[in-house]
């Protein structure tokens, strides 16, 4: 198992290697790992509301929506809530669906003086499989990590 100083430090090359715009790129598997080990990291799902009631929760995540369902529209209380829940010196991990909206979560919340902005790739249900499924190929819930039905 991988130390933590060794998780940030794949993180920050895959950031780099991809011209991310924040701190790194976590695969699910580091940041429950980082979850577990570090009682000031904080996994932020910016999944919708709807997301997590139908789909799935993960146990002990901050959740705010990035963009409410229906009609997926900007939540204008994003960052105000954020910042109300998560202190810029936490190691901070953006989780959605795929990785798409916690990318731009991230990439908002470096800009907003988060140091350790990381996206967990993969999101909570992972690319599609050939027959169009996900939850099968990668993601967080194709790696067995906690997750309860909403």
């Amino acid at each position: 198992m991988a130390t933590t100083d060794e998780i940030l430090a794949e993180a920050h090359k895959r950031a780099l290697a991809r011209g991310l715009p924040y701190a790194g790129a976590l695969l699910p598997s580091e940041a429950a790992q980082l979850l577990q080990e570090h009682p000031d990291a904080i996994l932020v799902d910016v999944r919708s509301r709807a997301e997590w009631d139908f789909v799935g929760r993960v146990p002990g995540a901050v959740e705010i929506e990035w963009k409410t369902y229906p009609g997926m529209q900007p939540n204008p209380k994003f960052l105000d809530e954020l910042k109300g829940q998560v202190p810029k010196d936490a190691i901070t991990m953006f989780l959605c669906r795929s990785g798409g909206r916690s990318h731009e979560t991230a990439a908002l919340a470096a800009r907003e003086g988060y140091a350790a902005a990381y996206n967990v790739l993969e999101g909570f249900e992972g690319d599609r499989d050939t027959d169009g499924h996900r939850n099968t190929t990668n993601g967080w819930r194709a790696a067995d990590l906690p997750w309860f039905q909403g």
